[in-house]
């Protein structure tokens, strides 16, 4: 197990190495490690309520895990109230993991995030499902879920 201290070295050093524009990235066996080392942290899942009621969602303590919509289902309309609905569960200074399907909408979050005031916006790397496979499946290749990592089931 990585002390806090080396999780957020390991998250920096990412974000120092790829130019990120937000905190850093996590992959998902530091976020989880994160997430249980730093209790002021949140995960914040950005996908769709239909995914969560579809797919499932990270096993997470209550008051750790938060669920703000990047793009509203249905329509795939973007939530204009996404920094609102974000500054109602967090401080500027609340260390925050955004979490997606495949770690595309997360890093987008992350970046709105940073540029609103948020200085701990980190985005967990591969998300919940992963990249595809050669036959187009989910959860066989990356990710949350195929990490191993606590989650229920839709």
């Amino acid at each position: 197990m990585s002390t806090l201290d080396q999780l957020y070295g390991k998250a920096a050093s990412r974000a120092a190495e790829n130019n990120l524009t937000y905190a850093g990235a996590l992959l998902p066996a530091e976020a989880f490690e994160f997430l249980q080392l730093e209790p002021r942290a949140r995960l914040v899942d950005v996908r769709t309520r239909a995914e969560l009621d579809w797919v499932g969602r990270p096993a997470i303590n209550g008051e750790q895990y938060a669920h703000i919509e990047w793009i509203r289902y249905p329509g795939s309309v973007p939530n204009a109230e996404f920094i609102q609905q974000l500054r109602q569960i967090a401080t500027p200074d609340t260390p925050l993991v955004f979490l997606c399907r495949s770690a595309a909408r997360s890093k987008l979050a992350a970046v709105a995030a940073q540029n609103q005031g948020f200085t701990k916006a980190y985005d967990l790397l591969e998300g919940f499902e992963g990249d595809k496979d050669g036959q187009g499946h989910r959860k066989t290749v990356s990710g949350w879920c195929f990490r191993g990592l606590p989650w229920i089931g839709a």
